[in-house]
């Protein structure tokens, strides 16, 4: 199994930390895959480099398995970060638009009603890149945050987006980019062999957040104060239960569409029993 970074040329936030991350030791040229995508390798993390929207690809997860008979584990988009009061910062977070209706067109990529698998790294990589960013002289002029859910593009595997903003002026910041690439280095476990927030389904605490906000602070309040891993930030919930809770099933089972349910999961919160669901 592989872990698959996936960056874009056509984002400075996004090709920043990539490239901050390749100069990093133990990288050599990786499989071919598809034209205008180049790939690279170091021990069991790969780097796919497209030239085309972040958000637009859809199922990397299971081309890359097509081209190279490797199996991906986890999925980590590097893109940049908007936001209206275009302040410096540094995010993590999970991906979907679950709050749409089927009738819906997403504007941002995804499948209206569909969550990702959330990556299991996103509590314990907002702590660490709160670590590196006030190590590397970020912190204060950066704020250091989760968002919720609210865009694409499809996965099939656990996966989280790590963003750098909020405007052109901080998108190629070389040292936000080296404070991304850090995370990805030590987080992914390349410094010394030691990863941060693999998963290993053990019945380790994890949390599920609803609601609160795009920038979802009592959740992140919980994340820092308890060190809880945070699973999933569900912006909205609609009662059709066929908006695949796979995603926020606190046991890490297979998201899909199926509403049907295969078995129970022991957790219950406000009345909504979380399912894992056939694939």
């Amino acid at each position: 199994m592989v872990v698959l970074v996936v960056a874009t040329t056509s984002d400075p936030a996004s090709i920043g930390p990539a490239a901050a991350f390749l100069a990093m030791p133990g990288w050599s040229p990786g499989p071919p895959i598809a034209e205008g995508m180049e790939s690279f390798t170091n021990g069991n993390v790969r780097l796919l480099k497209h030239e085309y929207s972040i958000i637009a690809e859809d199922d990397l997860d299971q081309r890359w398995q097509e081209a190279t008979g490797e199996s991906v584990s986890e999925v980590i988009f590097l893109s940049k970060h908007t936001a209206v009061s275009k302040r410096p910062a540094l995010t993590v977070h999970p991906i979907g638009v679950p709050h749409l209706k089927e009738d819906e067109t997403p504007p941002q990529g995804g499948i209206p009603g569909w969550a990702a698998i959330p990556s299991p790294r996103i509590g314990p990589w907002l702590r660490l890149m709160q670590k590196i960013a006030a190590e590397q002289g970020l912190v204060p002029e950066f704020e250091i945050t989760l968002e919720a859910t609210h865009h694409g593009p499809v996965t099939s595997t656990p996966t989280m987006f790590v963003e750098i903003g909020s405007t052109e002026d901080h998108w190629g910041r070389q040292d936000a980019a080296q404070a991304i690439a850090l995370v990805l280095w030590k987080g992914l476990g390349l410094e010394d062999g030691d990863a941060i927030g693999s998963w290993q389904g053990n019945c380790e605490k994890v949390l599920l957040g609803i609601g609160g906000g795009h920038y979802v602070p009592r959740h992140m309040d919980i994340v820092i104060g308890r060190n809880q891993d945070l699973r999933s930030l569900l912006k909205e919930l609609r009662a059709q239960p066929r908006l695949g809770m796979g995603s926020a099933c606190l046991t890490g089972c297979k998201q899909t569409l199926n509403p049907k349910p295969a078995k129970p999961c022991k957790s219950n919160l406000t009345g909504l029993i979380l399912c894992s669901l056939t694939g």
